[in-house]
């Protein structure tokens, strides 16, 4: 029980921090990432380093496509910028050959058990050793020049962190139709998915990270709470269209219309984020 109540006071300190006009008062541009939460060693002044956390249940058909894709980007990094870059793949209680992939693909693994995506980002982060945090899933392809182009944008000592457009691809027309509506209302409304995310480690330590109480959405919920953190201290989250990332479809390209209308549906999922039942097929159903 006091486990509970240090976690949820934990929780309610890092809300405030980035929701609460009377918490802290605003920061001119710089100031902020002087004053970094006491569990991560700021960085700052160091030359910036990429760490890439890949959370992943049972992505043996997938994982290798990402990590060569990621690897490219990383190659291309390091000729560009001399930057390097570490690739972490978390396997969050799979079953399947994931891990000895990754390994094989030259990446980090990090085991967790306790299935929650927002827990599998939290524990990746935990373990990089990267000044800036890049999230991407598990399944998504990513072109070439994505982590130089992120390292670009977080030059700007303004940008707290951002995200990169999403591009689906799926075999059926009215559903590629309709999750391109669903993409540019996302632009519209200020919204960004967690396909790929991206964050100063000092900012992402000041949030807390992702909030482990949700199975769903979390992604969405951190990007608000980016976005309200650099309101408040004057600062700013780039979102970079001129690149796109492609996650996988194979869900949608199984589903029936009517299910795929529910389970995007934003009012479902923020009644039904904290609970883990609904979203069976992320967490053990494997998607094929």
């Amino acid at each position: 029980m006091a486990a509970d109540r240090n976690q949820q006071a934990l929780r309610d300190n890092c809300r405030a921090d980035s929701e609460s006009d009377s918490y802290r008062p605003p920061l001119k541009l710089g100031v902020v990432r002087q004053q970094l939460a006491q569990q991560y060693i700021s960085t700052a002044n160091a030359p910036m380093s990429i760490s890439v956390i890949v959370p992943a249940y049972n992505e043996e058909r997938y994982i290798g496509e990402t990590l060569n894709h990621l690897n490219r980007a990383k190659d291309y990094l390091l000729k560009r910028k001399g930057m390097s870059t570490e690739i972490i793949v978390v396997d969050n209680d799979g079953t399947d050959s994931t891990a000895s992939i990754a390994l094989s693909s030259g990446a980090k693994v990090i085991k967790e058990s306790q299935q929650n995506i927002a827990r599998a980002r939290n524990v990746g982060a935990k373990g990089a050793s990267g000044s800036l945090l890049v999230f991407i899933d598990a399944d998504v392809i990513v072109p070439e020049s994505l982590l130089w182009r992120i390292s670009e944008a977080m030059k700007d000592e303004g940008c707290v962190g951002g995200a990169v457009d999403t591009i689906y691809q799926p075999r059926k027309l009215w559903l590629k139709a309709y999750l391109q509506v669903w993409r540019l209302f996302g632009k519209l409304a200020g919204m960004a998915q967690g396909a790929t995310q991206f964050c100063r480690g000092d900012i992402y330590a000041r949030l807390c990270g992702y909030d482990e109480t949700m199975y769903m959405g979390e992604d969405v919920d951190f990007y608000r709470r980016l976005k309200r953190f650099a309101k408040r201290h004057h600062a700013r989250v780039c979102f970079i269209q001129e690149i796109q990332v492609i996650p996988s479809t194979r869900r949608f390209d199984r589903w029936s219309f009517w299910r795929t209308l529910v389970w995007t549906n934003p009012l479902f999922i923020i009644i039904f984020r904290r609970r883990k039942g609904p979203w069976k097929e992320w967490y053990r159903t494997i998607a094929r």
